[in-house]
C-alpha cells in the first residue's frame, strides 16, 4: 500500500447552502467511485472554496453523509483576479495499491480549471 492523492472540483451555480451541500456530496461520491476508494482508506480531505461561497462549509456537508472519523479541512481559495466563481476544490489523500493511478474529477463547468486532465 502507498499513499496517493487525487484532486477534483465542481462549480456551484449560487451561494445557497443546499446547492453547496449537493455539489460537495456529488463531487466526493464521484471521486470515490471513480477511484474505487473505501472510506476506511481515506487519510484526509482538504476542501477550498472561492470567496463567493459563504453559506456552507463543504466539510460540514460531507459530514452529513458520514466521514466522521476522517480529518476534514476547508480553506478559502486565494483571490486571483479573473478567477472562476462558485468553485469547490478538493484534495483527497488515501491509501491504495501501488499500481493504482488516481483519476481526477472535474464537474459542472469546473473542467475549465484543468482541461489537460478532462479532455
Amino acid at each position: 500500500m502507498v499513499t496517493r492523492a487525487v484532486r477534483g472540483a465542481i462549480r456551484v451555480k449560487d451561494n445557497r447552502a443546499m446547492l453547496i451541500q449537493e455539489a460537495s456530496i456529488r463531487l466526493m461520491k464521484e471521486l470515490i467511485a471513480r477511484n474505487s476508494i473505501a472510506e476506511m482508506d481515506v487519510v484526509s480531505i482538504i476542501f477550498s472554496v472561492t470567496n463567493d461561497l459563504t453559506s456552507l462549509n463543504p466539510a460540514t456537508a460531507l459530514r452529513s453523509i458520514g466521514f466522521h472519523e476522517i480529518p476534514l479541512f476547508c480553506v478559502q481559495e486565494a483571490f486571483i483576479e479573473g478567477q472562476h466563481p462558485g468553485i469547490i476544490r478538493v484534495l483527497l489523500t488515501f491509501n491504495a495499491d501501488e499500481e493504482k493511478i488516481p483519476q481526477p474529477v472535474y464537474l459542472d463547468g469546473a473542467e475549465v480549471l484543468r482541461p489537460d486532465l478532462t479532455a
